[in-house]
């Protein structure tokens, strides 16, 4: 969990760079964010954040973590993280500022280390934190910034710790760890090469059909299971999914869409699924929905072929 607050300072690494382009884009694929646990004094374990999002711009970084993208490897303990720790909350945002002086003339294959003040929102709660991280000019296009110590912060100063605690009692545990070390890497693009290869890939997301691997899109469904349910009539943060493909957008009974959304005549066909669940907001501008989008084509397959089987 903590290692959420630490994406934050590599971000702000990038921030107002004269030299370098005005915005730049998370490059997810590439970036990692990892956390560790130690239960029992003496089991040690290392999870994992498998969907972020995030970009620099007009001198302010911002990270947005998809929290139901927890990856603990175990089904059980995805949710319960989900469920109890992170109480349901969709996303942790993490934000910085930052004077760029001692970065602003790197070059390509350059690096230095910065420190950075940070803040991390999560379920109503405000993290404020500081951490010194390293960083390096990958090319006239990219940077890359990451951990350059290891970082502890506290489930009690996140707010965590009720969760933590019924974690405890679940897995009939004596102990979990109350601060948590992170470590990460994060790269980021310019706008403008980003923006490119993004068109490329919505592109062959819009033209895909459902021939993918239901089980591997049943792993891909925990990103939406914090706030989607599959059961008919069962609805949570989004409406149900049960039987969504061939049906009309925003019609569900007993869900309170937005506007835009149940006045949008959409019908979730594989090809408009594909394109929605590539860039929500993009592609409908003015719905609800928080998550950012995935940014695989397989996994966008695998779901839809996932929800086909179970609709």
């Amino acid at each position: 969990m903590k290692l959420l607050l630490k994406a934050v300072t590599f971000a702000s690494a990038i921030v107002a760079t004269p030299i370098w382009a005005e915005g730049w884009l998370l490059d997810s694929e590439r970036s990692h964010l990892a956390y560790g646990s130690i239960k029992k004094d003496s089991v040690g374990e290392v999870n994992s954040f498998t969907n972020l999002n995030g970009h620099v711009r007009d001198g302010m970084a911002e990270i947005e973590i998809d929290l139901s993208s927890v990856e603990t490897n175990i089904d059980i303990r995805n949710e319960r993280m989900i469920e109890f720790v992170f109480r349901q909350a969709p996303t942790a945002s993490l934000t910085a500022e930052f004077d760029m002086a001692k970065v602003s003339d790197l070059a390509v294959g350059e690096t230095t280390t910065v420190d950075a003040a940070s803040v991390l929102s999560l379920a109503g709660t405000d993290v404020e934190f500081d951490a010194e991280m390293f960083v390096a000019r990958l090319s006239e296009t990219s940077v890359l910034v990451s951990t350059n110590d290891m970082v502890f912060l506290s489930t009690e100063d996140a707010g965590l710790n009720t969760g933590v605690d019924t974690l405890m009692e679940l897995a009939d545990l004596p102990g979990i760890t109350r601060t948590v070390p992170i470590t990460a890497r994060l790269i980021f693009h310019s706008d403008e090469e980003q923006a490119a290869a993004a068109s490329d890939a919505t592109a062959v997301v819009a033209a895909a059909t459902v021939q993918g691997d239901p089980t591997a899109g049943k792993k891909v469904f925990r990103k939406c299971s914090a706030c989607h349910k599959l059961e008919e009539g069962r609805h949570g943060v989004g409406p149900s999914l049960h039987g969504i493909l061939g049906t009309k957008a925003g019609q569900a009974e007993g869900f309170k869409y937005s506007t835009a959304l149940k006045g949008s005549d959409i019908v979730w066909t594989h090809r408009t699924l594909s394109a929605f669940l590539a860039d929500p907001k993009g592609y409908l501008q003015g719905n609800r929905m928080q998550f950012r989008g995935l940014k695989k084509n397989e996994d966008i397959v695998d779901l839809l072929a996932y929800l086909q089987g179970e609709g």
